[in-house]
C-alpha cells in the first residue's frame, strides 16, 4: 500500500485529517459509520492509478477533532467540510465523490447542495431511512437505541443498532479478529473506529437517520448520481431507501459484490465497479 500525503484544513468547528494519493481528475472518498480516512485504504491505491484520491476523517472523527466536543453534528455542515477539500484540492474543475453508508447521506446532501462542485456522486447503501414508508418504525428503533445507550452503555445499544439494520431472520455476522491478532496497522485502524463508535452511535446515528433529502432536487440531478447497493445486503435497512429512491429517480440500483460493508470485505472487485460506476 502506497503512503498517502496527508494534510490539515480548518474548517468551521474543527480542524479535518486528509489524505491524498496519486493524479489527475480529483475522486473524494467519504467514509461511513465509525471509519476514516483509513475505511478505503483497500481500494485507494486502485482508484489513485487514474485520479487523485482524498480521503479523510469526518469531523469528530480519529484525527479530526472538534473545537467543541459536545457540538451537535448535522449532515449539511459535514457536506460543507467535503465541499472546503473540493475546494482546496480541485479548485478549477469538478470532482467525482464515492460515499458508503453515512458518507452516502453526506454524498447525496453534496449533490443537490453544491451541483456545480460536483460530476458525479456514488452512494452507496445511504441510511436515508425518512424516504421508506414505514420510516416510524426506523424512528422507534433509533430512539430505542438511544434509550439502551444512555442506560446500558455503549455495547448493548450497538447490539441493539445493529439487530435492526439486518434483515429479519438473518444471522449474526462473524465477530472480527481481536485488535491484538491484527497487524499493526489494522490494529490501529480497529482501535480509532472503536474509540469512535460513541460519538457515532450518540450523534452521528441520530442526526443522519433523521435527514430526509431533497428528492426532487435529486431527481433533477439523477443524471449524475449513481446509487448503489450490497448484492448481499437485499432486504436490510441501509440497502432499502439506495432501492426505493433509485425507482422513484428512474434510475438503476447498482449492486456491488458482498453487503453493508462490502468495501472491506471485496475491495477488489469493488474499486473495479467503483470505477465503472463513475464512468472512468
Amino acid at each position: 500500500m502506497t503512503a498517502p500525503t496527508t494534510g490539515r484544513l480548518r474548517v468551521d468547528g474543527a480542524t479535518l485529517h486528509y489524505e491524498v494519493r496519486g493524479s489527475g481528475p480529483l475522486l473524494l472518498l467519504i467514509p461511513g459509520g465509525a471509519g476514516d480516512a483509513a475505511s478505503y485504504d483497500g481500494i485507494a491505491d486502485d482508484l489513485a492509478a487514474d485520479h487523485t484520491v482524498v480521503s479523510y476523517d469526518p469531523r469528530g472523527m480519529s484525527r479530526s477533532p472538534l473545537d467543541d466536543p459536545e457540538a451537535a453534528q448535522q449532515v449539511a455542515q459535514h457536506a460543507d467540510d467535503a465541499v472546503r477539500l473540493l475546494e482546496l484540492l480541485s479548485p478549477d474543475a469538478p470532482a467525482r465523490v464515492a460515499g458508503c453508508s453515512s458518507g452516502a447521506i453526506v454524498a447525496l446532501h453534496l449533490l443537490t447542495a453544491h451541483p456545480e462542485r460536483i460530476e458525479r456522486v456514488l452512494a452507496h447503501e445511504p441510511p436515508v431511512v425518512e424516504v421508506l414508508p414505514d420510516a416510524a418504525e426506523h424512528r422507534a428503533l433509533l430512539a430505542r437505541v438511544q434509550d439502551t445507550f444512555r442506560r446500558d452503555g455503549l455495547m448493548p445499544a450497538v447490539a441493539e443498532f445493529a439487530a435492526g439494520l439486518r434483515r429479519p431472520g438473518a444471522e449474526e455476522p462473524v465477530t472480527a479478529q481481536a485488535v491484538t491478532e491484527l497487524p499493526p496497522q489494522a490494529a490501529a485502524r480497529a482501535e480509532r473506529t472503536m474509540a469512535n463508535m460513541p460519538y457515532f452511535l450518540g450523534r452521528i446515528v441520530p442526526s443522519f437517520m433523521a435527514y430526509a433529502p431533497d428528492v426532487d432536487r435529486l431527481a433533477a440531478l439523477s443524471d449524475r448520481l449513481v446509487l448503489a447497493g450490497g448484492a448481499d445486503s437485499r432486504g436490510e435497512l441501509p440497502y432499502r431507501p439506495a432501492a426505493f429512491l433509485a425507482e422513484r429517480l428512474g434510475t438503476e440500483l447498482v449492486h456491488f459484490p458482498g453487503g453493508h460493508t462490502g468495501l472491506s470485505t471485496h475491495p477488489a472487485e469493488f474499486a473495479a465497479l467503483l470505477r465503472k460506476a463513475l464512468g472512468s
